[in-house]
């Protein structure tokens, strides 16, 4: 076979597989059923219409008592949300954790703080996470998605992702990746 020839089919079969990575990745998609699309990230302009915004969608998770916890519940609270989802293992989660724990420490009374460890059973346990926090001397409070429901309902594909939702229950924006002190505060800015 020609080295043309062979080249040709290796191109022709790297296409397939990357057409083949992003059938897939859409299907996913599509199976977290009512999946959210992230708005603007925090700090840029956008116009929001009431057309344009997602209520948040509800899911369940535990607490680290084992409770069961909603998050229609926490909202009934009256305080605006920060939900973020991550894992123990995650190098970017633990970049962003102490910047949300010292925010927590002053800005706790007023906004309701969620993160929200996404537990697989193998690699992110309910064990892990707690450990995490515990030996981190973080505050904040944890809750864990271990029926994977927020994962779902929000279609997280990358963690760390963080929404932020007013009072009202509505998303106002979010961000995929590790937050900063200073987008944080900008993000929470938005949901007072």
């Amino acid at each position: 076979m020609d080295k043309r020839l062979k080249a040709g089919l290796g191109v022709l079969g790297l296409a397939a597989a990357i057409a083949a990575a992003a059938i897939a990745y859409n299907v996913i998609g599509r199976r977290a059923g009512q999946a959210v699309e992230l708005l603007p990230a925090a700090g840029r302009e956008s116009e929001t219409t009431a057309e344009s915004r997602q209520k948040a969608p509800d899911f369940n998770m535990t607490d680290r008592a084992g409770n069961n916890v909603t998050l229609s519940a926490v909202l009934a609270g009256g305080k605006p949300v920060v939900i973020n989802f991550w894992a123990s293992w995650c190098p970017p989660c633990k970049i962003e954790m102490p910047e949300f724990d010292r925010v927590y420490r002053e800005l706790g009374g007023e906004i309701q703080f969620m993160m929200v460890d996404l537990v697989d059973g193998q690699r992110e346990t309910v064990q892990t996470g707690v450990r995490y926090v515990e030996e981190q001397g973080f505050s904040f409070p944890v809750f864990f998605d271990d029926r994977m429901e927020g994962a779902y309902a929000y279609g997280i594909r990358s963690i760390p992702t963080t929404l932020f939702v007013g009072r009202d229950g509505y998303i106002v924006t979010g961000k995929i990746g590790a937050l900063d002190e200073r987008t944080l505060r900008t993000g929470i800015d938005m949901i007072r």
